[in-house]
Formats: C-alpha cells, sequence, structure tokens
C-alpha cells in the first residue's frame, strides 16, 4: 500500500504499516503512556543543529538556542551538552537553563519588556549579554547594574524594515513591529548607551521574524546591519560581536526553506565581501532545531459527518497544538498505523474537544479513519508544548525523547490537581 509522504522528517518513518521514531514504534509508546503525547527525536535535534556547525566551521561563532521554541528541561539539555548557549525572554527562562546545566555566560536577553527583577537576577548569574530593545531600557538597565555596582553587556536590536515574507504574528523586523529600535535612530542610540556608565556596548542585534523560507531577507538584512556597524565604529563605538537572530523556517506544507548550512554560505560570502569576516557572529535559531524534532500522537474519538463539513474530533486540541488557532497554520496530520483500504477516504476538518470554533487541527484533510485510530500530527516539536495551556482544565500531554531504540519520559502528564495546585479557596 501507498504510505504517506513525511517530508523534512527523517527521523520518523514508517515501518511496514507502523511510524516509528527513530528506533521506536509510535503505536507501543501511545499504548504506555496515553495521548495526547509529544515525542521528540533527539538525533533530529542534533542533525538540525549540525548544519548550522557545518556552516560556521572555521568561523568565531556562538549559537543559541531560542528556547522560546520549545523549552522543556531534556530539550534544553540536549544543546547545552552540544555547546550551545540559549536566547531567553524571561527570567523564567534563565532558571530553565540553570536547571539544565547550561552556560549561563553564553545567555542573551532578548525581549521588549525586561522588569528590573529580571536585570538583576540576569545580572547576578552572569548572563553573556542583553539584547535592549529601546532606549527607555537603555536608562533602566544601567540604573540597575549601577546599584549592584556593575556594567551590564549590551547589545541594541535594530529594526532593520526588512519584510520577513512570513506570517503577521512572527514578523519582527517591520516599522510597525514592537521590536528593537529605528534603523534611522540607531547610531544616536549607540551613542547614547555608550555614555551610560552602568553598560558596555558589546554588539549589534538584528531578527526580522521567524519561518523564513527565502534567503533574500536575511540578506537585505545584513547589509542594512553591516551599513549600521560601519556607521557606528565610525561614531568611536566598538562592537564585538554582530548578532544575526534566528527566524529560519521548517517545512511544514511543501515549504522550501534553505538549508542552514547553505544559507550561511551566502551571508558569510557577503559578510566576507563588506570586510567583516573576522567578526565574532551570534545567531539564535529555534524553530529550525526543533521543530520537524517532534510529533504529537492522538486519539480519533469520534467521527461526525454533516452536510457541510466531516468532523474527526481528536483527544488533541488547541491547549495542545495552539498554531492553528493562533496563525492558522498547517501541520500534516498522518496515520499512525494506516489502515488497509477498507473504510472509505474522506475528506475532515480535524478538530480537538475544547469549547472553541477555533479548535481545530487540520482543515480539509483526506484520512481512511475509524474511532479509536491513533494520528501524528507532525512538526510539533516547536511553539506546542512551549505554548501549551489548562484551558478547560486540560492537563498539558506527556513528552518522550527518542534516543535511538531508547525513549525516556521528560514530562509526566499532568493531572487535574495539576492544573489547580497552586489556587487556594476560600473560608
Amino acid at each position: 500500500m501507498l504510505l504517506p509522504a513525511l517530508p523534512g522528517h527523517p527521523h520518523f518513518s514508517y515501518q511496514g504499516n507502523a511510524l516509528f521514531a527513530e528506533a521506536v514504534r509510535v503505536s507501543e509508546l501511545a499504548a504506555t503512556y496515553g495521548t495526547p503525547l509529544f515525542i521528540y527525536s533527539k538525533a533530529a535535534m542534533l542533525s538540525a543543529l549540525a548544519a548550522y556547525q557545518r556552516g560556521f566551521e572555521g568561523r568565531d561563532a556562538q549559537i543559541c538556542y531560542a528556547m522560546k521554541a520549545n523549552s522543556s528541561l531534556a530539550v534544553l539539555q540536549v544543546f547545552a551538552r552540544a555547546d550551545c548557549g540559549f536566547d531567553i525572554v524571561s527570567g523564567g527562562e534563565l532558571e530553565r537553563v540553570q536547571a539544565a546545566g547550561g552556560d549561563v555566560g553564553k545567555v542573551i536577553f532578548s525581549g521588549v519588556g525586561k522588569t528590573q527583577a529580571e536585570m538583576r537576577q540576569a545580572l547576578a548569574a552572569g548572563i553573556g549579554c542583553f539584547n535592549v530593545e529601546s532606549e527607555a531600557e537603555l536608562d533602566v538597565l544601567s540604573g540597575v547594574a549601577l546599584a549592584m555596582g556593575m556594567r551590564a553587556p549590551v547589545s541594541i536590536r535594530v529594526n532593520p524594515n526588512v519584510d520577513p515574507k512570513t506570517h503577521p504574528y512572527i514578523s519582527t523586523g517591520l516599522k510597525g513591529n514592537k521590536f528593537g529600535v529605528a534603523h534611522e535612530d540607531a547610531v544616536r542610540i549607540y551613542r547614547h548607551a555608550a555614555s551610560l556608565d552602568g553598560l558596555k556596548v558589546v554588539g549589534i542585534d538584528c531578527h526580522i521574524g521567524s519561518q523564513i523560507t527565502e534567503v533574500t531577507p536575511y540578506l537585505d538584512a545584513m547589509d542594512r546591519v553591516l551599513d549600521l556597524v560601519a556607521a557606528i565604529e565610525d561614531a568611536g563605538i566598538a562592537l564585538a560581536h554582530i548578532d544575526f537572530g534566528g527566524g529560519l523556517g521548517i517545512d511544514y506544507n511543501h515549504d522550501t526553506p534553505p538549508e542552514a548550512d547553505a544559507l550561511w554560505r551566502q551571508l558569510l560570502a557577503k559578510l566576507d565581501a563588506r570586510g567583516y569576516g573576522g567578526r565574532k557572529l551570534m545567531i539564535e535559531p529555534g524553530r529550525s532545531l526543533v521543530g520537524n524534532a517532534g510529533v504529537c500522537i492522538t486519539e480519533v474519538l469520534y467521527l461526525k459527518p454533516g452536510e457541510q463539513k466531516n468532523f474527526c474530533i481528536i483527544d488533541a486540541a488547541m491547549n495542545d497544538l495552539p498554531r492553528p488557532a493562533m496563525y492558522q497554520a498547517f501541520h500534516a496530520i498522518v496515520p499512525v498505523e494506516p489502515r488497509v483500504p477498507q473504510a472509505e477516504t474522506l475528506v475532515y476538518d480535524v478538530v480537538g474537544p475544547v469549547c472553541e470554533s477555533g479548535d481545530w487541527i487540520g482543515r480539509d484533510r483526506a484520512l481512511n479513519v475509524a474511532a479509536g485510530d491513533q494520528l501524528a500530527v507532525m512538526s510539533a516539536g516547536a511553539y506546542c508544548m512551549s505554548m501549551a495551556s489548562n484551558y478547560n482544565t486540560r492537563g498539558r500531554a506527556a513528552e518522550l525523547l527518542v534516543d535511538g531504540d531508547v525513549a525516556r519520559l521528560i514530562r509526566a502528564r499532568e493531572s487535574a490537581a495539576d492544573t489547580f495546585r497552586g489556587e487556594l479557596l476560600l473560608p
């Protein structure tokens, strides 16, 4: 029989009539741990990382995993043990890095709304750099550092006004976005930063968006950032590193993003041509390291035919897989153990049990399924568990990490009691 294709997922494959994660049969994991269930491939993560490492071979470069994509502790351990730094956006994420044994000196703290408490926490921990996103933040951070008798290492995030050609919610480098400082204001703001006694300027940062599948936006952004590097250093302010952010996309639905090593060959050629090839580089990939390393396994609860739509109701929902509801995002949905053609293949909307019309996982999918079958929602390693919620008092799913023929539980399934553990009853 013809089995579904799994583009972009070399570490998930059909063997016989069964889906495997590396060398482990997925249906056996679902039987043991229940559904919904997230399964991650360690080999897939390290393979994605290796493409970046090849791209930077021989260069002074630091890869900092953007942990907002997936901040599960065991996932962080995989990257910490592979010598990655981390890009964080909260004090809580810093604590996760520490709990996972990451090198705090390789942490970059990004985000537009750092609190003074978070600044103190990060300074005390000894992080590598703050990516500052506004002039007001510079002033506050300088004051916090001076009060602690320290100088905060800073890089300013510059908004290059480059269209990343992605979903508006994950575009971050246009003038209308909340991130960074305006390109035309950057030199003045760098002068201001250099004048503050509590700061040490160490770099420049740029990040234009997420799920980028074309090279041109990166090349355009690099040109604009390098123009600024020249102008800032002409003003007497040295920049030890250049941070080009992350944002490289993955294959969700026949997308064709460049491979990380191929992308960086082009970017480094431009960097060399402009005379900055020897500069220390920082990047913060997230989705491209973990997105296609994870799947969510779910059980079909009911098939509900209708005049306009057929519904395949599953036990995973928008609280487990929020991307379709938030971004109208596409995830491939395939059977864990494809049926021999007996039941009729029909077109379904695949939906969850949450009480929202927005609780859908896939629209108009041709499936040959029956109640009790298991489906795999592909490309679920990024922005699924990290954005998961307890809406409808639904416990978050269990997570497994597969390494060859070994599957390890890395997050226990939440019970209802877990979801309201911190709440207090009235007397």
